[in-house]
């Protein structure tokens, strides 16, 4: 595959590149840490959640709380709703760590729907129109 990096205008073939300035692979966001409003720490991207059909990436899912990666719940946050901030080194959102602990949750990904009631619910609760609109 070949994509153009525009900061260096150069095109890009290898492979195993992880990040450019415009793009970055899905296990180089995985582990990135979210800032809240307020500019504090409220987690870190466990995984992103991708739409099959569009490629659209519709959830970032947060981790946080637990002991040690035990015992920690998973927020679906919608992915319009993060900032890559170069600054941080991290992503950025307008909600706070109280607001993102009182959204919908899972505890289990097994136990977890991922069908549109349930992210209707999830979208409803941010305010932002589901991804598949």
């Amino acid at each position: 595959m070949t994509y153009q990096d525009t900061v260096t205008n150069r095109d890009v073939r290898d492979a195993s590149v992880r990040e450019t300035h415009d793009l970055i692979a899905s296990d180089k966001v995985e582990g990135t840490k979210v800032y809240g409003s307020d500019g504090k720490h409220i987690g870190s991207i466990e995984r992103v959640i991708i739409e099959k059909r569009s490629g659209r990436v519709a959830y970032a899912v947060l981790a946080f709380g637990g002991f040690l990666g035990i015992g920690h719940d998973h927020y679906p946050l919608p992915w319009s709703k993060l900032t890559y901030d170069e600054n941080l080194g991290g992503y950025r959102t307008d909600v706070t760590r109280d607001q993102v602990e009182n959204a919908p949750r899972y505890d289990n990904e097994d136990d977890y729907s991922w069908n549109a009631d349930n992210g209707r619910k999830i979208y409803d609760y941010y305010g932002v129109p589901p991804y598949w609109m």
